[in-house]
């Protein structure tokens, strides 16, 4: 599905991918807002990785429009004008390549577009290879060989032609799109430039203008590019719940099964996140199938975490992927080898590895590791092929794997410390995985086909996360620096180590989330790190947008927490039952909650009366702002004039 941020001869060679239009969504924002909410999808994905789906402030919802594919160069309202240069962005594995695949097939049968009379498809990948200076001739003649005599003809009229360029984020240069290069840009066809150089002159109109140009990127490359350029910005966001419902219905065919599986992964949060991507639910439900579907015997423990799926996924590959598995020490030594590759890739920014580079790590490509690995031949050459990891999170596993697996403590070290000093969350999925292979329940089913892991490795990586200043960490008061924090706890809960929890945030936590946006996947991983403390002085959580489902998530450990504050959360009159609960808990121990700025009305005051008849902690509660009436007013008025009411302090 794709949402718009609004800012302001065919070739029929392509197949059809297996998605429908049905899937396309766009979203809008204005292009005053354009750098601001980029750099708000790159907080959030920095988050969670690219773990999470799109995070967006409520202010911004009333500028957010729906469009469809078709109408990705069609007239656009805010900017007024037909757009020429379109950026589609979305996360790895949200659909990119397919969207355009599926643009061209519809394009080249006809359905729409038809004013342009070429497409012409080049991925950022392939032309990394591409070291030396090239003119735009040569580039489209080097892809498309049968057009060299026509070439001339075809670039007269430029408003009937396309250029799509995939995968910015792959681009080993940046554009040079900055208002005071225009003097590096391409004037004609035949110019001899930098390949990025001949995008930024495409998109800016020097070169060829009157064409039409649609890149599709990761969000955290949006930061870097100048707004103005693009006419219109359009964000994939994926699945929403229906239609992951649906996936798992079609992907396992038996409806109790897809049911059961479902309702899991649903309850668990952590894992629903992820199935917003489509590649993620194929990776989910794969690794869930051995869980739901027993061949034999009983059917193995459904993961919970991150680390745990894709431990999940690894070893059903291992165990079903070839009809002969290969012995332990020589499946270990083939990991190994891909680790090194795939941690090689992550250090220096490689997705896509020729030949050379398998063949200097000693990984022989093989049927047992086409569950990882995949070919991908030349669309100019189908005798060079290059291969890449499946996804980008698991070249990502396969590089936090190696470090158990191989332990060098030189490769470690250099490592972790490129791991801390990145600012931009590229590390973040693999310190996950790092964090959560420390766990021996974790890694026992790894464990059982390859062997024991480096136990200095595991020592390791366990005093990198108990070295974590938290002090430091909850301090800063921008949602940068809590957003930082939030990242940690995704640590912490990957590694489900509760004893290093509870030893690094200390007996009495103090914990502010207040202005950053909290989905219900962070508030089950809040929760973890709650449970792992003995007591929480103070939470403060205003203005999270938590809402209901979230508080949900909180409920268990709500009655640990001395001062309480969830101010301005739009938290509902069903939501009182689970404050309620931390109220009437046995062990309760709130001296301050503050609900103001709610959407809570009489019709739960009767049951929040009968909770403060019960609890004997609280000290003070705060309830300006929300719609109690006259109704609900006597109901709480009856506990405040009892004698055994502990409340000092009531707003």
């Amino acid at each position: 599905m794709m949402k718009e941020n609004r800012s302001s001869g065919k070739s029929r060679a392509l197949q059809p991918p297996s998605i429908s239009s049905h899937y396309v969504e766009l979203k809008v924002v204005s292009d005053r807002h354009f750098k601001k909410q980029t750099h708000q999808e790159h907080e959030a994905l920095a988050a969670a990785g690219e773990l999470n789906e799109y995070r967006l402030q409520r202010r911004m919802k009333s500028e957010l429009e729906r469009i469809t594919p078709d109408r990705l160069f069609r007239w656009c309202f805010q900017s007024r004008r037909v757009p020429l240069s379109v950026m589609v962005s979305g996360v790895a594995g949200v659909g990119k390549t397919t969207l355009v695949q599926k643009f061209i097939f519809d394009w080249a049968t006809g359905k729409h577009y038809q004013k342009f009379a070429f497409v012409f498809f080049f991925k950022f990948r392939d032309l990394n290879t591409i070291t030396e200076k090239r003119s735009l001739e040569s580039l489209i003649c080097q892809t498309y060989p049968h057009l060299r005599d026509k070439l001339p003809r075809v670039l007269e009229d430029p408003e009937k032609l396309l250029f799509i360029f995939d995968g910015l984020d792959e681009s080993k240069t940046d554009l040079k799109l900055s208002r005071g290069g225009s003097h590096e840009l391409c004037m004609n066809p035949g110019d001899v430039k930098p390949v990025t150089v001949i995008v930024a002159s495409l998109l800016k109109q020097t070169l060829l203008k009157g064409c039409s140009v649609l890149l599709t990127s990761r969000p955290s490359k949006l930061t870097s590019l100048e707004a103005g350029v693009f006419h219109r910005v359009a964000s994939i966001v994926g699945f929403l719940s229906k239609e992951r419902e649906r996936y798992f219905s079609m992907f396992f065919g038996d409806e109790r099964v897809s049911r059961e599986a479902f309702a899991y992964v649903r309850d668990s949060q952590v894992l629903y996140t992820l199935c917003y991507n489509p590649s993620y639910c194929w990776i989910t439900c794969t690794a869930l199938k051995p869980c739901f579907i027993a061949r034999t015997g009983r059917p193995q423990p459904a993961p919970k975490t991150v680390t745990q799926l894709f431990v999940s996924y690894v070893t059903h590959i291992m165990a079903n992927h070839t009809q002969e598995r290969p012995e332990p020490q020589r499946m270990r030594d083939t990991l190994i080898s891909v680790g090194w590759l795939a941690e090689y890739g992550i250090t220096n920014h490689i997705l896509v590895f020729d030949l050379k580079y398998l063949q200097d790590f000693n990984v022989e490509f093989s049927p047992f590791l086409t569950g990882f690995l995949v070919e991908n031949p030349q669309t100019d050459d189908s005798s060079q092929v290059t291969y890449s990891f499946l996804h980008l999170t698991i070249q990502e596993f396969f590089a936090a794997l190696v470090h158990y697996l191989d332990y060098k403590e030189d490769k470690f070290r250099d490592t972790m410390a490129k791991a801390r000093s990145c600012k931009e969350g590229d590390y973040e999925i693999f310190s996950r995985f790092l964090a959560g292979l420390s766990h021996p329940v974790t890694r026992m089913p790894l464990e059982k086909y390859v062997g024991k892991f480096s136990a200095e490795a595991t020592r390791k990586v366990i005093g990198w996360l108990s070295e974590m200043n938290y002090e430091e960490l909850q301090s800063p008061e921008e949602p940068e620096g809590k957003r930082r924090l939030m990242n940690v706890f995704n640590l912490f809960f990957e590694s489900q180590n509760s004893q290093l929890v509870h030893d690094v945030v200390g007996k009495v936590a103090h914990m502010d989330f207040s202005d950053l946006y909290l989905m219900p996947v962070d508030c089950t991983v809040l929760a973890y790190v709650l449970s792992c403390c003995e007591e929480i002085q103070r939470l403060t959580l205003d203005s999270c947008f938590i809402q209901n489902e979230g508080l949900e998530r909180l409920r268990t450990e709500l009655h640990k927490v001395r001062e309480l504050s969830l101010l301005d959360n739009d938290l509902k009159d069903p939501t009182m039952k689970d404050i309620c609960k931390a109220l009437k808990h046995q062990n309760c121990r709130l001296e301050a909650l503050s609900l103001g700025k709610n959407a809570f009305t009489e019709q739960c005051c009767e049951e929040l009366a009968s909770a403060l008849a019960e609890n004997r902690t609280l000290l003070s509660l705060e309830l300006k702002k929300n719609k109690l009436r006259t109704v609900g007013l006597s109901y709480l008025s009856k506990v405040f004039e009892s004698p055994e009411c502990k409340i000092r302090k009531l707003g």
